[in-house]
């Protein structure tokens, strides 16, 4: 068995520890917002946070995160209210949608980092997450408006 914490909630998991993140948390766990795209950590769609970091979860044992918290589309805001998620849907920014929640949470992990990130910025950080539908120019707005939203919300705190 293996220990962690998925969204804030404790789980244990009967799975060889060289069983990639990513089913365990869509077939044991059950959390499908999670995609699977290459396999190979290369297009993002399987990304979510461990431990606050984007993280691939596609090439990430199991035993790489035993006792870890992960945090998955499903958690970054249960009612999807987090900015990114708001600015996302604002902006229209999804077209298919497939690649959606790794492009979130790389998105979220980006704005911890560059709180006012330049287009430059941007772009290097999102650079791994590809998107079929070609949204980049969207996705870039919507990065921007979640730190407007953010940066205004420390604002008033």
């Amino acid at each position: 068995m293996i220990s962690l914490r998925i969204n804030g909630r404790s789980v244990a998991v009967d799975a060889d520890e060289d069983t990639p993140l990513l089913w365990v948390v869509r077939d044991e766990i059950g959390l499908t917002g999670t995609k699977f795209g290459c396999g190979i950590g290369m297009c993002g769609a399987c990304t979510v946070h461990v431990g606050g970091r984007a993280t691939r979860s596609c090439i990430t044992p199991l035993g790489a995160v035993a006792g870890a918290d992960v945090t998955t589309i499903e958690g970054l805001d249960p009612a999807g209210q987090h900015p990114v998620q708001k600015a996302w849907i604002s902006l229209q920014v999804p077209q298919c949608g497939y690649c959606q929640s790794g492009q979130i949470m790389q998105a979220a992990a980006l704005l911890k980092d560059f709180p006012d990130p330049s287009d430059q910025d941007i772009d290097a950080v999102m650079t791994g997450n590809l998107c079929r539908c070609m949204t980049y120019v969207r996705i870039r707005a919507a990065i921007k408006q979640a730190a407007a939203e953010l940066k205004g919300a420390a604002g008033r705190e």
